[in-house]
């Protein structure tokens, strides 16, 4: 059992608050900006209206007084020389006009400069109506206000035939309309700028409790189980705190179950496989004399007397491979360093378990690294068991270095490899080489316990299959390794 490294969880809880600050400044920025164009808009086209408004009122109350004025005594129907005295008189009445006009049925008959903006459509509308009518007209680029009312006569307001019409340029409102659009921008800017300010403290005051939060969040994924958030206010962040709070503390209490039953199940296998060694030793004993004495017995006594020998064997490997497990769980393993010739390590390794004769070995010479030669020992020792049990011939060893500072041990076969499916799995406990075999002489601990020492060493084991086939342990060391203060003894066979 093991509840993992704490370190490997990065949780991908609230963060990139930076990445939020910005899209929240934009869109503050966006909707400041966008409010205050609308705003503009609105207040640019009020005072132009009211701007037009008032130069129409203007316009038409002093064109209607003039012409009532002018026609007050003129006699029916009027001549040429009464008409062009009203032209004359309405235009002078306005000192921006640029022309008067005074029509009757036969068309023109006195008008004063500027008379073109008077359109048709005017006409026949002054016409249609009898009554005074106003437009603005653009002519030449230039805007203006034309207006035209008929003349009516006497108290009895009898219809003349006759229409004035007086032209103003509305060019100093167009100016003012001008003035009114540049100076949008400068209204703009500074909402645009205030929308910023207010943008980056409603945002950092928006951010703070997820920056908090994913601070806690990496404090927690990095094994700190006790962090907990304060909670103020009651909306969804404060929500989302107390929830994490809750996660935390129920992280917190299954982790602490976890290890503690970690902590008891490997006190358990350190306590029997110490427990059962004495026992086991007398055992053995027993079994080695009487597999000595197995040819002197009848029948199936021999048979039987052999067969205790190897199970008592394989039962002693499998307490001393749990031992070693559980010193490496609790971290008592320790290095015993020396200067070793590789190439003799190996061969000692071989020539001891009588595997000289069935490995090929390609050990060149002077190769030295410091290490513990027990634990490599081991470390050999599983990795070519588990070849010639598992593999087929020919299994090699090959040593190279690599530079100045790893050496490399290749144990490879001419089997089928190992299946895909187990291959991820292979340095795991218990794990067998062939899952078809559910009986076999190794404990199932010897690649996990050869990649312990590896790593105690600072190196590493991988396995592949080859395209050439069989399957290839590469084992690599320092050739320097740590020192560690202290030693343990080191058992372990092929799994």
């Amino acid at each position: 059992m093991s509840s993992g490294a704490p370190g490997r969880w990065r949780p991908r809880l609230p963060s990139g608050a930076r990445g939020l600050r910005a899209r929240l400044v934009v869109v503050f920025v966006l909707l400041a900006g966008l409010s205050a164009l609308t705003a503009a808009g609105l207040v640019y086209r009020q005072a132009r209206d009211l701007m037009l408004e008032r130069t129409e009122w203007s316009v038409v109350n002093e064109f209607r007084l003039r012409v009532t004025t002018l026609t007050e005594n003129m006699q029916h129907p009027p001549d040429r020389a009464a008409l062009q005295r009203l032209a004359n008189g309405v235009a002078p009445a306005f000192l921006a006009a640029t022309g008067a006009a005074v029509y009757e049925d036969s068309g023109l008959v006195a008008s004063g400069d500027g008379t073109g903006p008077i359109t048709s459509a005017l006409r026949r509308g002054v016409a249609a109506r009898h009554r005074l009518v106003y437009q603005r007209v653009v002519s030449a680029g230039v805007p203006y206000l034309v207006v035209g009312t008929p003349v009516l006569l006497g108290r009895q307001r009898t219809p003349s035939g006759v229409e004035v019409y007086l032209v103003t340029p509305l060019a100093r409102e167009s100016a003012d309309e001008d003035a009114l659009v540049a100076a949008a921008p400068n209204g703009v800017l500074p909402v645009v700028a205030l929308a910023v300010l207010f943008a980056l403290l409603a945002a950092g005051g928006v951010l703070r409790p997820v920056r908090d939060l994913d601070r806690a969040a990496r404090r927690l994924g990095a094994g700190e189980l006790d962090t907990r958030l304060k909670v103020s206010g009651g909306d969804e962040l404060a929500r989302l705190v107390r929830t994490f709070n809750a996660t935390a503390a129920a992280l917190e209490a299954n982790v602490s179950e976890l290890r503690d039953m970690e902590v008891r199940a490997r006190r358990f296998v350190a306590d029997v496989s110490h427990e059962l060694r004495t026992p086991l030793a007398s055992i053995l004993a027993m079994a080695d004399l009487f597999e000595e004495e197995a040819g002197r017995l009848e029948g199936d006594l021999a048979q039987a007397a052999r067969l205790l020998s190897l199970e008592v064997g394989r039962l002693v490997r499998l307490v001393e491979d749990l031992m070693e497990i559980s010193r490496f769980d609790a971290g008592a393993a320790r290095l015993i360093l020396d200067d070793v010739d590789v190439a003799e390590a190996i061969r000692a390794c071989l020539r001891t378990r009588g595997w000289t004769a069935r490995i090929t070995q390609d050990l060149p010479h002077g190769v030295r690294i410091r290490m513990d030669p027990r634990r490599f020992d081991v470390i050999m020792a599983n990795l070519a068991g588990n070849a010639l049990r598992h593999g087929a011939p020919p299994v090699t060893v090959r040593l190279r270095a690599t530079g100045q500072d790893h050496v490399v041990i290749e144990v490879g076969d001419a089997g089928d490899g190992v299946d895909p499916a187990v291959l991820p799995h292979v340095f795991d406990r218990f794990a067998k080489a062939d899952a078809a075999r559910t009986r076999s002489d190794g404990s199932g601990l010897g690649l996990a316990i050869a990649l312990e020492n590896a790593r105690l060493h600072g190196g590493s084991i991988d396995v592949a299959n080859p395209p050439g086939g069989g399957a290839l342990f590469t084992l690599t060391l320092p050739r320097r390794a740590a020192p560690v203060p202290g030693g343990s003894p080191a058992r372990g066979e092929a799994g």
